[in-house]
């Protein structure tokens, strides 16, 4: 696959998996075992319950990808995301606040699948915007 047909699979996550709440898209674009970060690893169905709680826990989720940069099998994107805390999120019950959120994904593509993920989400703000304290 080259550089546009690997970043084409990764904005399929951000505007059909999250913002379209197709859910049954992960099957299509990820690996079956999905690497995440440097030390972990899931099977494609739990990615899709970490889907799927981001999208109940912000129902309105409307994520806009503000550029990407492929070389090989690596595609780096660069998104933020606005949506409304209306379910429960990181243990703890809606607040009907309004976040944004901003974030940086690489994803490994291999076979036209997603295999690999690292993310740089930035969690102290959405955290403050939702008023939890920090631990």
């Amino acid at each position: 696959m080259n550089a546009n047909q690997n970043k084409a699979i990764c904005r399929r996550h951000y505007e059909e998996v999250l913002t379209d709440k197709h859910i049954d898209v992960v099957d299509q674009i990820y690996a079956d075992h999905i690497a995440y970060g440097d030390s972990q690893s899931m099977s494609r169905d739990q990615f899709k319950l970490i889907a799927t709680a981001s999208t109940v826990a912000f129902p309105d989720l409307k994520v806009t990808v503000h550029a990407q940069v492929a070389e090989g099998e690596f595609v780096v994107t660069r998104w933020s995301a606005t949506g409304t805390h209306l379910g429960d999120f990181m243990g703890k019950g809606p607040t009907g606040k309004p976040v944004h959120i901003k974030a940086i994904h690489i994803h490994q593509v291999a076979d036209g699948r997603i295999c690999h993920l690292w993310e740089q989400i930035d969690l102290l703000s959405l955290t403050k915007q939702l008023g939890f304290a920090i631990e």
